[in-house]
């Protein structure tokens, strides 16, 4: 398996990762502090995606397989891969939360070019066009090495894990590469997804109430 440097849950790192891919300026991953209304409040809007950043265990697993299985109705607007790179799951985050957005995000040639590759192709074979890519694999590793803390190496286990919310076609979508697929979550209005994706990520928080390894970033427009 192709393993990349995990790349560390820091919006300076990630606004790095998007200005090295070409992603014009006036949208920057930011902050959330908390999920109750008085903190979202100040997370600056409109908000594009949401990642979490989440400890794996056997509760956020079932939760998962349990939200997989509750709503199999998926729009055909989402853009979904998977992951078959080791380590990549903040950089899967990232390009899920791009490339669900590039209609109102200026993404880039590289991505630009990168979505159109994968238009013919299943979420598997988009996650081998992404192990392929040289160019995303640079920027990745340039990103990841420039953190607040050390990077650990590409062969570390590490059991933190990245999935980006989207709302798409009036629905809040789970993207995670280990999936077999996007989760619906349910209804969602794009100015809902803060919200709606907030009460998402309260839920895999509630899986493990003791853990304190839980971040929350989001995809801001700031200008």
């Amino acid at each position: 398996m192709v393993r990349w440097v995990p790349m560390e849950s820091n919006p300076d790192v990630w606004n790095k990762f998007l200005k090295e891919m070409g992603v014009v300026s006036g949208w920057e991953f930011t902050d959330v502090y908390g999920l109750v209304p008085e903190l979202l409040m100040m997370v600056p809007q409109p908000v594009a995606a949401v990642i979490l950043l989440y400890p794996i265990s056997e509760n956020t697993e079932k939760l998962g397989v349990e939200k997989l299985a509750g709503n199999e109705e998926v729009s055909d607007k989402v853009f979904f891969m998977k992951q078959t790179v080791g380590n990549a799951c903040g950089t899967v985050g990232i390009l899920h939360s791009l490339l669900n957005n590039s209609d109102v995000i200026s993404v880039g040639d590289t991505l630009n070019k990168f979505k159109a590759d994968c238009s013919s192709l299943d979420p598997m074979e988009r996650a081998r066009l992404l192990e392929s890519s040289e160019v995303i694999a640079t920027k990745h590793a340039a990103a990841a090495s420039s953190g607040q803390t050390a990077a650990p190496s590409a062969d570390e286990k590490v059991n933190l894990h990245f999935v980006a919310f989207v709302s798409v076609d009036g629905s809040l979508y789970e993207l995670d590469g280990r999936k077999e697929r996007a989760v619906n979550w349910g209804p969602c209005q794009g100015d809902e997804l803060l919200t709606e994706a907030a009460q998402a990520c309260q839920r895999y928080m509630a899986c493990d109430p003791d853990e304190m390894r839980f971040t929350v970033v989001a995809l801001s427009k700031v200008d």
